[in-house]
């Protein structure tokens, strides 16, 4: 609830203060008095943007501040996210410098425009005369229908499902499109694959094969030189291999003459062995080199396909070709998996959807339910508040596919001057946006209010002269409707009418005065035999006669 609100220098407010109650608080006042300026203040805390033209005295800022009194879990929930102090007592301030600047404050600590308007959107539901887009939207009569269904468990539970179901079919369309772009360039990148899989190059081959082609085309002057070393180390009249023998014979010979002579002699005999496998292995390499006419054909076709493909591919290594390869076969696989993915997702989804679709179905058959029950009260409520021929129906249609709130489409249907013994002509209605008008969608909107009032925790409820246009016994029952609305919630209302007036719980009065040769709004409680006396003047004028006073105590009474 709003316990106070203080506003400081805003137009011709000086500094007021007001303490509201819990239940049905009126306002009244001569027309011009300032009451719309109240409302214009109270928007400031709301959120809504400011300008300097409000500030009465250009020399100092202007000041607007609300103190709530609220448990309610949305807004504790809202000051936890913005990691705001979580108090039941809550604090909004608005400030306005000479110089332009606009500030806002939640509970001391500075906020932006947008999260003020948020919050505030939780702790105050302002509505105005001719201030009913809500009702014309039809977004605002589902939630009506839910509140009234008890659909929030549901729609929680459902909207978990759903955006489960949205996520999947969004991974879906990734993976189609990849797929589809994959699909492009498969045909080609399996042809490339099979032609390097089926020439089946091994690692470093094509090097190995051109180093094999050079050593068989000169395979002859190669086992020329190998048998010319051989010869030399092992079969020629002087062999290296024998002369070193020999010098390691002469040398030990001299090993008992000097301590250093051994360890030559161990080297000169490791460098005979050492010669003597270099001259095997000479051997085995000439027998091994053998040039063979057949065997370079076939090289030299191995080799010419394998510079066919590396020019293809434009690399120069057997290991760039196989990176290649690889690389194709990956992106090969890839579309593969994308085949088994899509599988996945599209029977994810299909579950996802029925499940959600289900639910939607228990709420949709929850809002049926609701909607016959609703039109009654509706119209009866019109009824009451005067308005006898009007008529509310509810059109309920599934919609082509699921949506954020389940499968329906709501939409509010009206007709102000139905006449009598053809309610069902459905001709006859067309949508609230299109057809009411602002005096009608008030007390349309005071009527659903106080409905809704009953199954959901509604915030400080405003009025600003919503009776507009009504007078008489149309007017007792808003006040009736009113008063019922404020046993459970506090309603503030701006009011002309006196039949409203007398069912306030607390009654204030703004009036201007001069102070200082300036004309300033003020405000006050009034006690009873004020009450009496201000509702007099509003059934009589400002000389109320005795059967008005007499009136007014009657309508306090009651």
């Amino acid at each position: 609830m709003l316990q106070q609100l203080h506003i400081q220098n805003y137009a011709i407010i000086d500094s007021i203060e007001i303490n509201f109650s819990s239940h049905l608080n009126i306002i009244t006042g001569e027309t011009g008095a300032g009451k719309s300026i109240l409302m214009g203040a109270l928007n400031l805390i709301l959120g809504e943007r400011a300008d300097t033209l409000v500030l009465a005295d250009k020399e100092k800022k202007c000041f607007i501040e609300g103190i709530f009194k609220t448990n309610h879990a949305p807004v504790k929930e809202f000051l936890l996210n913005n990691e705001l102090d979580c108090d039941e007592e809550l604090v909004i301030r608005r400030e306005l410098a000479v110089n332009g600047k606009s500030r806002a404050f939640i509970n001391d600590t500075p906020v932006t425009l947008n999260e003020l308007k948020q919050l505030s959107s939780l702790l105050v539901d302002l509505h105005q005369q001719f201030d009913t887009q809500d009702l014309g939207n039809n977004d605002f009569q589902r939630e009506v229908i839910d509140a009234l269904a008890g659909n929030t468990k549901d729609i929680e539970q459902y909207q978990s499902v759903y955006k489960n179901y949205r996520n999947v079919l969004k991974e879906l369309e990734t993976l189609k499109n990849e797929q589809a772009a994959a699909n492009k360039e498969f045909d080609y990148n399996k042809f490339l694959f099979d032609e390097l899989e089926e020439a089946n190059f091994s690692e470093n081959e094509i090097e190995d094969i051109d180093a094999e082609i050079k050593l068989i085309s000169n395979a002859e002057n190669i086992k020329e030189i190998l048998s010319s070393i051989y010869f030399e180390l092992e079969e020629s009249e002087q062999p290296i291999v024998q002369n070193i023998k020999a010098i390691s014979h002469k040398l030990q010979g001299l090993e008992s003459y000097h301590h250093n002579i051994e360890p030559l002699t161990k080297r000169l005999q490791s460098v005979q062995i050492e010669m003597q496998d270099i001259a095997s292995e000479v051997s085995s390499i000439n027998e091994s080199v053998i040039y063979d006419v057949e065997k370079i054909s076939l090289l030299n076709e191995r080799m010419a396909a394998g510079y066919k493909l590396l020019k293809k591919h434009g690399v120069t290594t057997t290991a760039q070709l196989l990176d290649i390869k690889n690389e194709l076969e990956a992106q090969l696989d890839k579309v593969t998996n994308l085949k088994d993915d899509i599988l996945q997702r599209e029977k994810q989804s299909a579950e996802l959807y029925n499940e959600a679709l289900k639910i939607a179905e228990k709420i949709s058959l929850k809002r049926q339910k609701q909607l016959k029950p609703f039109e009654e009260k509706v119209n009866q409520l019109l009824k009451q508040v005067g308005m006898p021929n009007a008529k509310l129906k509810v059109d309920i249609q599934n919609a082509n596919n699921l949506n954020l709130f389940g499968i329906n489409n709501i939409e509010f249907l009206f007709n102000a001057n139905m006449p009598s013994g053809i309610e069902n002509n459905n001709q006859r209605f067309e949508p609230l946006r299109k057809v009411a008008s602002g005096g009608e969608l008030s007390r349309l909107m005071l009527s659903i209010k106080s409905l809704v009032a009953k199954s959901v925790q509604l915030p400080v409820l405003i009025f600003d002269e919503i009776d507009s246009g009504i007078s008489g016994e149309a007017a007792r029952q808003v006040g009736i409707i009113m008063k019922e609305l404020s046993d459970a919630h506090q309603v503030i209302s701006i009011t002309h009418q006196p039949q409203i007036a007398a069912k306030a719980e607390t009654h204030f009065f703004v009036y201007k005065e001069i102070v200082k040769d300036k004309i300033i709004t003020s405000i006050r409680q009034l006690n009873g035999d004020e009450r009496i006396t201000t509702i007099a003047k509003m059934l009589s004028g400002e000389k109320p006669t005795a059967a008005a006073f007499e009136n007014a105590r009657e309508m306090i009474g009651n």
